[in-house]
């Protein structure tokens, strides 16, 4: 199949999963990544930023929705038609529904496409995606972003969020210039004078035990602090994207409102 051929495919593939969607929930928004709807919903429609961030091409075209049930409670999907795969993204969702709730849509989708594998993929508390959704939580609202009348009040929490992530940035930044310039000077010096003052009290069975003892402890402490820098930058460029994510919905709704205004 030319890949014209396996595009359009894809384009008809996640057409129809909307439209089932909209049968069992209400699509709220959607995002897409390198894949363009001829006639898109009169949703919000912006891109997935987490992918296009990565900026390789190993990443399969998808699409994601959020989505509300009929109990009220929030989820975000993920389809990828070329692995006929479905996954229920919790991170995003984190405080917007319930583990039964979650387990209904899980089955509902298993039920609604028998033919993708659907899975649920959890948070991941190395990269602090737990944190992260508190941050997020405490400013703004997945709920308000999508649903809440009060856009301007929105979008000001929406703005002050993405202050917090740019200081949060810099916050990482300094961690990562401490390992990069304290550390590894600290290592050396614990390990010279670690080799220096047991040198002194003579040769013994348990001196270079010591030794390496201590220079692996120290080690080990610059290796923990490599990777808490590393897990700052990370969970700081998560709470930016999410605002910047939830700007561009809001965006999107007050240009949709103006739209529907102008036709009536």
């Amino acid at each position: 199949m030319s890949a014209d051929a396996s595009q359009t495919a894809d384009v008809s593939d996640v057409q129809r999963f909307f439209d089932t969607l909209n049968e069992f929930c209400s699509v709220l928004a959607i995002k897409l990544y390198r894949l363009r709807l001829d006639a898109p919903p009169d949703l919000p429609v912006l891109p997935c930023l987490d992918h296009e961030a990565m900026l390789h091409e190993r990443i399969a075209p998808h699409a994601a929705a959020y989505v509300q049930d009929r109990s009220g409670n929030l989820h975000e999907t993920v389809y990828i038609p070329e692995a006929r795969r479905m996954d229920v993204e919790v991170a995003s969702t984190l405080g917007e529904c319930s583990k039964e709730s979650q387990d209904r849509f899980v089955g509902e989708l298993k039920q609604r496409f028998p033919c993708c594998a659907v899975r649920v993929v959890w948070p991941s508390r190395l990269r602090g995606e737990y944190r992260v959704g508190k941050a997020c939580r405490a400013h703004v609202s997945l709920r308000d972003v999508l649903i809440g009348d009060d856009l301007d009040k929105t979008r000001a929490s929406v703005d002050r969020l993405q202050l917090i992530s740019t200081l949060m940035e810099k916050q990482s930044r300094s961690a990562s210039w401490g390992a990069r310039t304290v550390m590894t000077p600290l290592v050396a010096a614990a390990g010279f004078v670690s080799f220096e003052v047991l040198g002194r009290l003579g040769s013994r069975p348990w001196t270079s035990a010591i030794r390496y003892l201590v220079v692996t402890a120290v080690g080990a402490f610059f290796f923990y602090y490599g990777i808490k820098a590393v897990q700052l930058t990370e969970m700081a460029n998560r709470v930016w994207k999410r605002s910047t994510e939830y700007g561009l919905i809001l965006n999107e709704r007050r240009r949709l409102a103006k739209s529907r205004s102008a036709r009536t």
